[in-house]
């Protein structure tokens, strides 16, 4: 990854969503470009223009915590655009802070698929930070079948992208595809020298105009929580609660799982896919 030109672009595009009025500024007269000006981010940051126009030329080599706190706050940051933004400050450093042991992240320990297997009612998966989908439980298999095609991994940002099959399983696939580059743009900036996840971005911009636009945006958001809608050919369409939980001992590694409601259509979805799974049926 490119940290000068990532900060470049990022910060540009967090400039241009905002407005003087936005943030408490006036506005005098029409624009030539969206957004806030430079000299306008450095004042609500507390910092020398100058200083603001090499951060945004993508010199964060020397950028304190305290500076890039300030920038945050003046750019209206979000949690997690405001880690990326650190993220993309440490990458550009001359002996980058990278996290080690993560960027092979690819083996699943026995006990953590012992309990995964144990989540009977739920869907559950581990994946890592380049959404490889490393394994599963039978009923997460069950649910999600079209996105292994007769394997036990895969990628959920290439089949979101590249399988013709995910705009049916998906019942909002735009909001879910946005979902997965913005988790993509996350993992780029806490993973700057992962060569496999580069070579993802790479296949997936160069084979996928949806991705290349959605990209381009450089949105940033850590999903760990939420509603999923997704197509099952069997039960038909379920709405599910997302749930992703780190794996402390496990760096880069997680688990994420697909529930319902007791006594919702959905969880009685799930209680007859379980039931054929335990029957050996799917």
């Amino acid at each position: 990854m490119d940290a000068r030109r990532e900060i470049r672009e990022f910060l540009a595009s967090r400039r241009a969503r905002l407005t003087p009025e936005s943030v408490g500024l006036p506005n005098y007269g029409r624009r030539r470009v969206p957004g806030l000006r430079r000299e306008e981010v450095a004042v609500l940051a507390g910092i020398s223009v100058p200083y603001y126009a090499r951060l945004e030329r993508g010199d964060m080599s020397k950028a304190s915590d305290s500076v890039l706190a300030a920038l945050a706050r003046a750019l209206r940051l979000d949690d997690a655009e405001r880690a990326h933004l650190f993220n993309l400050a440490r990458a550009a450093r001359p002996i980058a802070a990278r996290a080690r042991g993560t960027d092979d992240a690819t083996r699943v320990r026995p006990v953590v698929q012992q309990l995964i297997d144990a989540f009977t009612g739920a869907a559950a998966f581990v994946n890592n930070h380049r959404l490889d989908i490393l394994t599963g439980n039978a009923l997460g298999y069950a649910l999600c079948a079209v996105l292994f095609a007769g394997a036990r991994s895969t990628n959920l940002a290439r089949f979101t992208f590249l399988d013709p099959g995910a705009h049916e399983f998906f019942a909002d696939w735009d909001s879910a595809s946005s979902d997965v580059v913005a988790d993509l743009r996350a993992a780029a900036g806490g993973h700057p020298h992962d060569r496999r996840l580069a070579a993802l971005i790479g296949e997936l911009t160069a084979h996928s105009e949806e991705f290349r636009t959605r990209w381009a945006a450089h949105d940033v958001n850590l999903n760990r929580s939420g509603i999923k809608r997704v197509n099952h050919p069997l039960v038909g369409e379920l709405e599910l609660n997302y749930e992703q939980l780190d794996l402390p001992s496990d760096p880069g590694l997680a688990i994420f799982t697909f529930s319902a409601p007791p006594g919702t259509p959905a969880a009685e979805s799930l209680s007859f896919l379980a039931s054929w799974t335990s029957a050996g049926t799917l």
